[in-house]
C-alpha cells in the first residue's frame, strides 16, 4: 500500500503539471517516497487541524516541486484541497499556486520559491521552539515538543543562504531540526558537475550536524529509519541526504535537466502510468483504497492532537498561570498597556540619536511583552539592539531572548520570518542601514507572508560620517519604500521613534523598518502623536495658506524647520510637513491627506538625504528636490551634510527658484 500511496503523489503531480501546461515534475517524481515517509510516518499533524500548536512543521524549501506538496494535502484530506484545486494547478484564483505560499493554503507553513529561503525559515521555526519548549515546558508536561523538517535540493545547497543559516542551527545544536537533502545531481543546465563538486556529507559535518545517507530514494524503509535515527541525536540538528532521480518513472526524463521545469507530456504521462503499475488510466483519479489508506493516516493524527489537548489541560490545571502566560504569548491581539500611557510617550527634552531612542524604548517593551526576543548581525552595541538583564539564546540556554545571528544579514532575516511563522513569539532584527541590500531577498518575504517583523536599521545616512560611501546609505530607503506590504519609519526625534515602535509592536500583519539616525537630533517641539499617521503638519505657516510646503523625514525635519524660519523671515508664508512613514500616511483618508498637503499648493520641496525617487507623488512637477541623488565621503558628518548641500542656506536657495 506505500508503494501505492506514493505513486498517487507522482500521479497526481504530473496529471497537474500536465493540464496547466506548467510546473516543475522532476522533483515530485523522485523526492515522493521521501515527502510521503515524512507526512504518513514521522511527522505529527492534524490535517483537521492545520494549526495545532504541537504539530511538526515542513517546509519545502525547494518551492518549485509544489505540486507534490498539493497532492499530499489532498490525499490527506486538507481543507479546501479539492480535486478540484488539483485541476487548477496555476491558475488565478486556486488554492494552488506556482510556489507554495503561506496564509494562502491550509497546510502550507511557510512561501518558498527562492531557493534555500525555506532553509532559513526552518531554521527559525526550530529556534521557536526551542525558546518555547524552554520557557513553558514542566516534567511531565512536554507542551512543546516538535520537529522542524525541511526538503531542499541543490540549488538550495548552492545558495550563500544555506551556509549562513545552517552554520548557526549546528552552533546552537538545534536538534530538532531534520533537513532531507533530494540529491538528485540535475539542475537548470545540467549535471551538478559544471557548478557543484563539494563534498556536501562533510560540509554539513563541520557545521555540526548528524550527516546519514539514505543511497535508494525509492525505499520508505530506509527513509523512515534515517528519520528515527536523527530524532535519536539530542545534541545536533541532522542533515538526511536521499539519493534520488529527477523524472522516476518516465525513462526519456530520469536525470536529465528537462524533467525539472517542463510538462511531461501526454505520451509520457501514460508511460509513467505504466512503469508505476498506476491502475487507472483517467488523469486525477486515485482508487479508493488510496483515498482510505490516508484517510486512516488523518485519523492517527487526530488521536495524536486528542491526548495533546488532553496533556493541555492537565497543564492548565498543574500550572495555571504559565498557561495564562501560553496564551497571552499566542493571543493575536494583545497589545501592552504602556502603549497608550503618558510613561510611554513622555519624552526626555534632550537631543539624542534615534538608534539610542530606540535602545531606551525597546528596553521599556521588553517587560511588557515578555514573548519578545532578537538580535542584531554582530552590531548589537551600534544598533542599541540588546536587551539589558536578559541572557543569550544559546545551546545551553534556549530560554534566552538575545539572539546573536553573527555576520549573517541574510540568513537572519529569514530566521527572524520562520520564528514568526512557527507562532507565539514576536522578533526583531538589526543592522547597519545600509547592509539591507543583504536582507532584501527575506524582506520580500516579509511583506509577501505579511509577518509583522521588526527591523531596526541604524546609521542611515551620510550622517554615518568617516566610514564612507561602501556604509552610507543612498538608494535604501527607495528600495523598501518601493516594496509592497512594508512600513519604512524614519523618525526625525523621540516621539516620533515611540510611534514608529507603537506601530511596529502592534502590527499584526506588516512588516516595520525603523531606519534610526548614528547621530544626534533636537527636539522638535510641535512634534507628536499625529506622527501615527505617517505624515503630518509639523509647522504651520504663519500665513492664511501656505506659499511653499516643505517635507522631510528624519535627521532632515529639523532642515525643514530652520529654513522655514528664513523663508518666512523673507515674507514667505511655509508650512513644514514631517513624513516619517510613506505608507502608513498614503492609507489615511483622502480628506486629511489633503488636508496636509493641499493640491492647491503646487510649490513643493523634499529634504531627505537619501534618494529622490520615492518623493515624485508628493513633489509634484512643480517641485524641487534637496535629496541625496549619488554616493556619499569619507569625512566628518558634519561636512558631509554642508558639502551635500543639507544646509538650511542651500534649502532657502533651491526653494527661492519656484517661489
Amino acid at each position: 500500500m506505500d508503494n501505492l500511496a506514493i505513486n498517487a503523489i507522482r500521479v497526481l503531480s504530473a496529471d497537474m503539471i500536465q493540464k496547466a501546461n506548467s510546473g516543475h515534475p522532476g522533483l515530485p517524481l523522485g523526492a515522493a517516497p521521501a515527502a510521503y515517509t515524512l507526512w504518513a510516518e514521522a511527522m505529527n499533524h492534524n490535517p483537521g487541524n492545520p494549526g495545532w500548536l504541537n504539530r511538526d512543521r515542513f517546509v519545502l524549501s525547494a518551492g518549485h516541486g509544489s505540486s507534490m506538496l498539493y497532492a499530499l494535502l489532498h490525499l490527506l484530506g486538507y481543507e479546501g484541497m479539492s480535486l478540484e484545486e488539483l485541476k487548477n494547478f496555476r491558475q488565478w484564483g486556486s488554492l494552488t499556486p506556482g510556489h507554495p505560499e503561506y496564509r494562502h493554503t491550509a497546510g502550507v507553513e511557510a512561501t518558498t520559491g527562492p531557493l534555500g529561503a525555506g532553509l532559513g525559515l526552518a531554521v527559525g521555526m526550530a529556534m521557536a521552539e526551542a525558546h518555547l519548549a524552554e520557557t513553558f515546558n514542566r516534567p511531565d508536561f512536554p507542551v512543546f515538543d516538535h520537529y522542524t523538517y525541511v526538503l531542499c535540493g541543490d540549488g538550495c545547497l548552492m545558495e550563500g543562504i544555506s551556509y549562513e543559516v545552517l552554520s548557526l542551527a549546528g552552533t546552537l545544536g538545534l536538534h530538532k531540526l531534520i533537513v532531507l537533502y533530494d540529491s538528485n545531481r540535475i539542475t537548470i543546465e545540467g549535471n551538478t558537475e559544471l557548478a557543484f563538486t563539494e563534498d556536501v556529507e562533510k560540509r554539513f559535518d563541520a557545521f555540526g550536524f548528524q550527516v546519514l545517507t539514505v543511497t535508494n530514494g525509492n525505499d520508505p524503509d530506509a527513509i523512515q529509519q534515517a528519520v528515527e535515527t536523527a530524532k535519536s541525536d539530542q545534541r545536533r540538528p541532522s542533515f538526511i541526504k536521499v539519493t534520488t532521480t529527477i523524472g522516476y518513472g518516465v525513462p526519456v526524463k530520469e536525470g536529465t535537466p528537462s524533467a525539472h521545469g517542463e510538462p511531461l507530456g501526454e505520451e509520457n504521462a501514460a508511460i509513467l502510468r505504466e512503469r508505476l503499475g498506476w491502475p487507472l488510466a483517467e488523469n486525477f483519479a486515485v482508487p479508493q483504497e488510496v483515498y482510505d489508506h490516508y484517510l486512516n493516516i488523518r485519523q492517527k493524527g487526530e488521536a495524536k492532537e486528542a491526548k495533546w489537548n488532553k496533556l493541555l489541560a492537565e497543564y492548565a490545571l498543574s500550572y495555571p498561570e504559565r498557561k495564562d502566560k501560553l496564551d497571552q504569548y499566542y493571543s493575536t491581539g494583545y497589545q501592552a498597556k504602556v502603549l497608550d500611557t503618558e510613561e510611554f510617550w513622555t519624552s526626555q527634552q534632550k537631543p539624542d540619536a534615534t538608534r539610542n531612542i530606540s535602545g531606551r524604548i525597546l528596553n521599556m517593551l521588553k517587560d511588557y511583552y515578555p514573548n519578545l526576543l532578537g538580535g542584531s548581525a554582530d552590531l548589537g552595541p551600534s544598533n542599541k539592539t540588546i536587551m539589558y538583564q536578559e541572557s543569550d539564546f544559546a545551546k545551553a540556554n534556549y530560554a534566552g531572548r538575545n539572539i546573536h545571528f553573527g555576520v549573517r544579514e541574510l540568513g537572519m532575516t529569514a530566521i527572524a520570518n520562520g520564528i514568526l511563522l512557527h507562532g507565539g513569539l514576536k522578533t526583531y532584527i538589526a543592522s547597519f542601514f545600509v547592509f539591507a541590500d543583504y536582507m532584501k531577498p527575506m524582506v520580500r518575504l516579509s511583506g509577501l507572508m505579511r509577518l509583522p517583523l521588526i527591523m531596526i536599521m541604524t546609521h542611515d545616512s551620510i550622517g554615518v560620517g568617516e566610514d564612507g560611501p561602501t556604509h552610507e546609505p543612498v538608494e535604501q530607503l527607495a528600495m523598501l519604500r518601493a516594496q509592497p506590504n512594508v512600513n519604512v519609519f524614519r523618525p526625525a526625534d523621540e516621539t516620533e521613534t515611540k510611534a514608529a515602535w507603537y506601530a511596529a509592536v502592534t502590527s499584526v500583519d506588516v512588516p516595520t523598518v525603523l531606519v534610526l539616525s548614528r547621530q544626534n537630533l533636537p527636539v522638535l517641539m510641535n512634534s507628536g502623536k499625529e506622527a501615527l499617521k505617517g505624515g503630518y503638519i509639523l509647522e504651520r505657516e504663519s500665513g492664511a495658506e501656505p506659499e511653499v510646503i516643505l517635507m522631510a523625514s528624519g535627521s532632515e525635519v529639523q532642515l525643514a524647520v530652520t529654513s522655514k524660519i528664513s523663508l518666512e523671515q523673507e515674507g514667505h508664508s511655509v508650512r513644514v510637513v514631517s513624513m516619517p512613514c510613506m505608507e502608513i500616511f498614503e492609507q489615511q483618508s483622502e480628506a486629511y491627506k489633503e488636508e496636509v498637503l493641499p493640491c492647491s499648493v503646487r510649490k513643493r520641496a523634499v529634504i531627505e538625504a537619501g534618494s529622490r525617487m520615492p518623493w515624485g507623488a508628493y513633489v509634484g512637477m512643480d517641485g524641487v528636490y534637496v535629496t541625496m541623488d549619488c554616493f556619499g565621503a569619507s569625512a566628518p558628518a558634519s561636512k558631509l551634510f554642508e558639502e551635500f548641500g543639507f544646509t538650511a542656506e542651500h534649502v532657502c536657495e533651491v526653494v527661492r527658484e519656484i517661489i
